[in-house]
């Protein structure tokens, strides 16, 4: 067991520590001061033009605001029971004339870029409404769906890590019975594992038409999320660690950071939630009635997301508390040691005040063992908090 004035010797490192560390953490404070809390969310560099508000409805107002030097990379697919074609064009009147298979075949058109005579021009090929290629262009839109006498049209979210960070994207879905035909705002997307699929010679896709193929890409992003979100599970445990030990502003940024990121994904996956039930539900001929068992897997997929989901953002809120609390109880571990050490001074403090005060009579003034006893004083009243603190168990081992 520690003697009081070995301990006393700790609450001294102890109370050099705390300074310093409070000295740093001022010092970090001051030099983030203006840098931001949220790191930004990645967004794909679209270059998409905006209308101003008021101006008229319609694609053809982003016609004269295209952008010549935006790259357009088109991909068509063709794939049925007799095989499979892929084929790539920079020019999409080359892709649209290209011809269509003798047998019944699926054709999957997706455009990596969104150039507003691209889409314009896809529109008037499928007679498409002017409204749902003003859509495809503006890409703040919220998931939903439109059903048309010979297509439909499909707006979905796709979510993706990228160098750590949330990338949201749009893409746009337009369902022909035999044709699908996707928009995105820049190349790379969650559809791999599907076009590997169509490369196939077995499997549903050779015998159902357009509509398995969305049903697809739609599972595809939905089931892409389930990674996203255990990669915000891992780095919360990791957080939580980093929390208990040693809490600092790089904690609270990053985890400020997560719960940003978590609150996009909420609102990306509500309105997911609702577009897969209305597909699940919609009566078209563009769905086969077969398929309602797939898309009813897929709204069980968007509710196990949306669970999942809520409890790491109910994990973010106690991270929070958890960051409150422990930078709490590192400052009153301080206010403890500093409060400790002021005791020890204020009857030394005491002491020298008395001798220190201008009276002509002190007759300890003119003993010749007075300064040794003022000394031998101070040190009997310090090793005597000592040890009362000590017996106190508020210094030394508990």
């Amino acid at each position: 067991m520690k003697q009081p004035i070995e301990s006393a010797k700790d609450v001294a490192h102890a109370t050099s520590g705390a300074i310093a560390k409070t000295a740093s953490f001022i010092t970090s404070s001051i030099l983030d001061l203006g840098k931001g809390v949220f790191s930004p969310i990645g967004q794909p560099h679209s270059s998409a033009p905006r209308a101003e508000p008021g101006t008229a409805p319609g694609i053809e107002q982003y016609l004269h605001q295209e952008d010549s030097s935006l790259k357009v990379g088109i991909t068509v697919i063709d794939y049925g029971p007799d095989g499979h074609n892929t084929t790539t064009f920079d020019d999409i009147h080359e892709a649209l004339a290209l011809p269509e298979q003798q047998n019944p075949h699926v054709r999957w058109i997706n455009i990596d870029g969104l150039r507003p005579s691209v889409v314009n021009a896809v529109c008037q090929h499928y007679d498409v409404h002017t409204l749902s290629a003003e859509d495809v262009i503006h890409t703040y839109q919220r998931s939903k769906m439109e059903v048309f006498d010979d297509h439909m049209i499909i707006i979905a979210r796709q979510l993706q890590l990228a160098n750590d960070k949330l990338k949201n994207e749009q893409i746009s879905f337009f369902l022909f019975q035999k044709t699908l035909i996707t928009f995105q705002e820049v190349p790379g997307d969650v559809f791999g594992p599907v076009r590997k699929r169509l490369e196939k010679s077995t499997g549903r896709f050779r015998t159902y038409q357009a509509d398995y193929l969305f049903y697809a890409l739609l599972d595809s992003i939905i089931d892409h999320l389930f990674p996203i979100l255990e990669a915000y599970g891992n780095a919360m445990e990791e957080m939580e660690i980093e929390i208990l030990e040693d809490p600092n502003a790089l904690s609270q940024q990053k985890l400020f950071s997560m719960k940003r990121d978590l609150s996009l994904q909420r609102r990306v996956l509500w309105p997911i939630r609702e577009l897969v039930d209305n597909l699940y539900r919609d009566e078209s001929e563009l769905i086969h009635p077969e398929l309602k068992t797939y898309y009813r897997d897929v709204q069980d997929h968007t509710m196990q997301v949306i669970d999942l989901l809520e409890t790491y953002r109910e994990t973010a809120s106690g991270l929070t508390d958890l960051y409150q609390t422990s930078v709490g109880n590192k400052m009153n571990e301080i206010m403890k040691v500093l409060t400790i050490m002021a005791s020890f001074f204020i009857p030394i403090t005491f002491f020298a005040g008395v001798y220190g005060m201008n009276f002509e009579h002190i007759p300890e003034l003119g003993w010749k063992y007075a300064y040794p006893v003022f000394w031998g004083g101070c040190l009997t009243m310090s090793l005597g908090l000592a040890i009362f603190f000590w017996r106190k168990g508020w210094i030394g081992p508990k």
